[in-house]
């Protein structure tokens, strides 16, 4: 089942439980993948699921920003809204690698491309971020790539 199909079918459940912080958020991402759907970049109609994953991730990438932002200014009422969204939207994406499996993932792709100082990160971030799309959040994957290189 396709993504936009889980949120329809997620609209009408949230519609019926009167649930309006799921409404919202399920609307917004519906709004990213019809403005995808609808620009020039995609003739079939129907999304592929890597960008499908990258809108999901991107909407979750600006909540986690949001989030960060209004935490800092004492805005908890909007910190608040922000996580809430940022939670449901995380029940569409992928789970996420923990540390441990990440820096094994990372140590395996390392010895593949043949890495070994601080000056090869960007070998192993070119196949991490292919590989490791939607799994783990990109700043803590080049984080954890400069731990292992120095």
């Amino acid at each position: 089942m396709s993504l936009k199909t889980n949120i329809e079918s997620g609209i009408k459940d949230a519609m019926r439980a009167k649930d309006q912080d799921r409404l919202r958020t399920l609307r917004a991402l519906k709004a990213l993948i019809l403005l995808e759907e609808t620009s020039g970049n995609n003739a079939s109609g129907d999304l592929p699921a890597d960008v499908e994953l990258k809108l999901l991730t991107k909407a979750a990438k600006q909540r986690r920003d949001s989030l960060e932002i209004f935490k800092g200014q004492g805005r908890e009422d909007l910190a608040e809204k922000e996580q809430i969204e940022l939670t449901i939207i995380e029940e569409f994406l992928p789970k996420q690698l923990t540390d441990d499996e990440l820096r094994a993932k990372l140590e395996e792709i390392k010895v593949r491309v043949g890495a070994s100082a601080p000056s090869d990160m960007g070998k192993i971030m070119g196949v991490a971020t292919k590989e490791l799309a939607g799994l783990a959040d990109g700043k803590v994957v080049s984080a954890m790539v400069k731990a292992i290189l120095s």
